[in-house]
């Protein structure tokens, strides 16, 4: 299935999902969030699927949350970004996500939810919510400083400064960080290794892992997307957002 700024394809037991707006740096507008949402449903409820593989088209995988879009948002009820971020933290199947040159905002926050994550070495984070006038999301008040700690997880939210791949690697939302030329054959690899597993002590195993902590994270996305929507309205928000987009 083809979706002009989503590509889905699938090669073995292996989904690949890919953000296809490389002209924007892959920002993510809310109709590639509800692409991404029924890709994530379709693919936990498909026996073919053992692995989910998340990457961005033109080397980049996404500079976050078209800022623009944000004037797109329903006035009620929840945006399709919140709605993605839902359907995010409850997949069943593991999920392997590729990063390269770029993982802003949502983009960094959205790896919090995946099993594994590789990126190259000169990928660039950051987390500019603050900067914006605005809370983070996905939970990630809550997963960033399990794996991080507190002050590292403070520094990265409340400051909003880009940072590197080795230091995304050493506050635990990567699991390696590798040369450009080497990232993709090697995620593929690590893609092949997991769908051979057993496929149910997979899902037995990922579910495990998470059960600690999954009522929390439920529970914070949906704060911390209050919050967010509320902050969103503000005019110091409004004011943060234009000057960005100038």
């Amino acid at each position: 299935m083809t979706d002009a700024l989503i590509q889905i394809s699938q090669e073995d037991t292996i989904l690949v999902i890919e953000l296809n707006r490389a002209e924007k740096k892959n920002a993510i507008t809310g109709d590639m969030y509800a692409a991404l949402r029924d890709a994530l449903e379709e693919a936990d409820q498909n026996d073919d699927v053992r692995v989910i593989l998340l990457r961005g088209k033109g080397g980049v995988f996404t500079a976050g949350n078209d800022l623009g879009d944000f004037n797109n948002r329903p006035k009620d009820g929840p945006s399709q970004g919140h709605l993605f971020l839902r359907v995010l933290q409850q997949v069943k199947k593991p999920i392997i996500a590729e990063v390269q040159g770029l993982a802003i905002g949502v983009g960094v926050t959205l790896l919090l939810h995946c099993d594994l994550v590789y990126a190259d070495t000169e990928t660039r984070f950051r987390l500019p919510f603050v900067n914006l006038g605005l809370c983070p999301e996905a939970g990630s008040t809550l997963l960033l400083p399990l794996k991080a700690g507190h002050r590292a997880a403070s520094e990265l939210l409340l400051l909003g400064d880009f940072f590197t791949a080795e230091q995304a690697l050493q506050n635990g939302i990567l699991n390696a960080v590798l040369p450009a030329e080497d990232l993709n054959g090697f995620v593929r690899e690590q893609a092949q290794k997991l769908a051979a597993q057993n496929p149910h002590a997979v899902l037995e195993t990922k579910r495990l892992l998470k059960e600690r902590w999954d009522v929390p994270t439920a529970a914070r996305i949906e704060q911390e997307c209050e919050i967010f929507d509320r902050l969103l309205k503000s005019d110091a928000s409004r004011a943060a957002r234009a000057q960005t987009l100038k």
